[in-house]
């Protein structure tokens, strides 16, 4: 009792021994940003140094897309995969627990064995009747009770594990939030481009419908020998070069409806009531919000996925290390039982066993080693892929904020050319009425003014899906899960203020 109670103690203080390096967090990465405090192409005076919104969404003020939005963010399929893979990725991080436990079953059993020269078996003790009387040396074993079986983690490599899913799964719920990001955008951006093809369609059936009426006109004249035939084909050629145009945006129309219509789980099609013919493009706010690098590094939730998978794999070095050092386990068997069939009834054949075994794979550090140098390539791979992610992130934001910030100016420019063309067209009506001016000339100016329109209207549109550019950058636009499907393990943090 006393060795069983010391081999007890001993396993037990050499279970506190862990092998393996140990996570201290990421690199240090992007410290030349975080430092200057602020992006570099933010000097935008639209941008304003202030944490983001998380529904930025809403800033726009389109309750249609706000509901589209939302509807992608819980009945999208791509939101049901990362949920999935929440789910097994957490029952992973159960298994590792209960493994480290010992493991206790019900057990029936039935033994038969030869064993020659023991005395065991032979007729003078009873059993080579219950054996068939021919068979001197063998004896029956009949017991039912409860086995179990325990190996301390003595070098951490469950608890390495343990670590490692627990990690797993923080990652997995970063890549749920990573998907909400860019579903939240593209459902927006998506949306956008469906505005801004409605509108265009409709730009197109204005132009179309002066130039018909022009077209009536010009036959009119012809026919009063006022006008030449040239003059009537050149007018016919750009009617029917605008009427061709309709055919593909009609084509553009659908197709953006039906892709929001899968983005929020749905068939192609569902969605078209809902969408309409038309709809204004939904313009940013006066002012957005932009925060600071140190926060976009700390929101991001690739960026937290990647740091994720690098502490993950710095515990499964650990996990291969412990494989260089021996182990210990137990295995215990109590129940009723005998060598006869009736013995497991019996209260006074109280059977017990239990049997310690130490295990050392010496011969094998051959492959250890090569599994403990792998790990740690994966490792190197990990932080090399956080780093890398990090970058880009930097990257896409700085990037993002260049291109709303020239937006900006270039839909200025064309505004102010937008009202040039509206006065030209003006002033030209009048020396057109007055007879001034030829029906040509007018024509031109009025295809100018239609022009420069559909340019602001599309450089309104571009600079509505700049704006959700910078959103996704700055990794805005997911939700923290409900309290009771968060696992308790997972470290919130640089998931605050979502």
């Amino acid at each position: 009792m006393r060795r069983l109670v010391s081999l007890a103690a001993t396993t037990a203080l050499l279970s506190a021994c862990t092998v393996g390096p140990s996570y201290d967090g990421p690199p240090p990465v992007g410290s030349a940003a975080t430092q200057r405090g602020h992006f570099a192409r933010a000097g935008d005076a639209a941008l304003v140094a202030a944490p983001g919104v998380a529904r930025w969404w809403e800033g726009l003020g389109d309750p249609t897309l706000t509901r589209l939005v939302d509807e992608a963010l819980t009945q999208s399929p791509q939101v049901e995969i990362a949920q999935g893979r929440i789910r097994e990725a957490r029952a992973k991080l159960d298994q590792g627990r209960a493994n480290l436990l010992p493991n206790i079953s019900a057990t029936a059993i039935y033994a038969h064995a030869r064993l020659p020269g023991t005395g065991i078996g032979n007729s003078d003790g009873g059993s080579g009747e219950d054996s068939g009387g021919d068979d001197a040396s063998a004896v029956n074993f009949y017991n039912i009770g409860a086995t179990a079986s325990w190996e301390p983690d003595i070098f951490g490599a469950g608890r390495r594990r343990v670590s490692a899913a627990r990690a797993t799964v923080e990652q997995r719920y970063a890549d749920l939030a990573d998907a909400q990001v860019a579903l939240s955008a593209q459902v927006a951006q998506t949306y956008v481009n469906l505005r801004d093809a409605q509108e265009r369609t409709r730009l197109n059936a204005l132009s179309s419908e002066k130039q018909r009426r022009s077209l009536d006109l010009t036959r009119q004249r012809y026919a009063a020998g006022t006008a030449s035939r040239l003059m009537v084909e050149r007018l016919q050629t750009q009617k029917e070069s605008t009427d061709a145009q309709n055919i593909p945006l009609s084509a553009q129309v659908a197709m953006y409806k039906d892709a929001l219509a899968v983005l929020t789980g749905r068939v192609p099609g569902e969605l078209d009531a809902v969408l309409g013919d038309s709809g204004p493009v939904p313009a940013p706010p006066a002012q957005v919000p932009v925060g600071d690098p140190a926060a976009l590094i700390a929101q991001r939730p690739d960026i937290r996925s990647a740091e994720r998978a690098l502490a993950a794999s710095t515990e499964n070095i650990g996990v291969q290390k412990a494989r260089m050092f021996p182990g210990i386990s137990f295995t215990g068997i109590l129940g009723l039982g005998g060598t006869r069939p009736g013995d497991v009834f019996d209260p006074d054949k109280l059977a017990a066993l239990l049997i310690p075994q130490l295990m050392w794979p010496i011969l094998d550090f051959g492959r250890i080693k090569g599994a403990v140098r792998e790990a740690e390539g994966q490792r190197d791979t990990a932080q090399g892929q956080y780093r890398q992610t990090v970058l880009a992130a930097l990257q896409d934001a700085e990037d993002s904020l260049a291109r709303f910030g020239a937006t900006r100016q270039q839909l200025a420019g064309l505004i102010r050319s937008q009202r040039s063309a509206g006065i030209a067209a003006t002033l030209n009506r009048q020396r057109f009425e007055a007879g001034t001016s030829t029906l040509i000339d007018q024509l031109d100016i009025e295809r100018q003014e239609l022009s420069t329109t559909s340019a602001v209207s599309q450089a309104r549109a571009q600079l509505t899906i700049d704006y959700i550019a910078v959103q996704k950058a700055l990794g805005l636009g997911w939700k923290m899960p409900d309290a009771g499907q968060k696992s308790q393990d997972t470290v919130e943090r640089g998931q605050g203020g979502q």
